[in-house]
């Protein structure tokens, strides 16, 4: 009996996922859209659909509140779309560079620290939602980013026109 119920659960999140996966771009999330760039060393991360999915949960979570839609409702002139992320020193147009944004933010040029004003790990007693989340979640958060520029096209930080 538990072994059903074990295979029920299985069966019931795939069918989640799926779902989910189908209606984030239409025709499903194929490995070919779910590989995105991992460094600035050209290299590489395919996010599996359960990570695609958390990282989805977490960002709206974690960040969903100042960013929906890639927007970022505090400076609309900034937004997560993939001309923004490249106009950052450094750029932001890999998981490892978000990553390090989110535990450290700095301001577009790089020369100013946003960590007083702008939640991250650096300073997660300011800000509370940043205190549980480890590597393997930054990594999904970044990744949920990535992949939403990439297949939201316009409307991932479209900002007023969309959202």
């Amino acid at each position: 009996m538990v072994l059903q119920r074990r295979n029920l659960v299985q069966i019931l999140s795939a069918f989640t996922v799926g779902m989910w996966a189908n209606e984030a771009s239409g025709t499903g999330l194929t490995e070919s859209l779910r590989t995105l760039p991992y460094d600035a060393n050209g290299g590489e991360m395919t996010l599996t659909l359960a990570e695609v999915k958390r990282g989805k949960l977490l960002f709206n979570k974690t960040c969903g509140t100042c960013h929906v839609g890639g927007i970022s409702k505090t400076n609309q002139n900034v937004g997560l779309d993939l001309a923004s992320l490249r106009s950052a020193l450094p750029s932001r147009d890999n998981i490892r560079s978000l990553v390090n944004y989110i535990k450290d933010p700095r301001s577009l040029d790089g020369r100013d620290s946003l960590a007083l004003t702008h939640p991250c790990t650096k300073n997660a007693d300011l800000f509370p939602k940043m205190r549980t989340l480890t590597e393997e979640d930054l990594v999904q958060i970044s990744g949920h980013i990535l992949l939403q520029a990439k297949v939201g096209n316009e409307r991932w930080g479209g900002g007023k026109i969309y959202y």
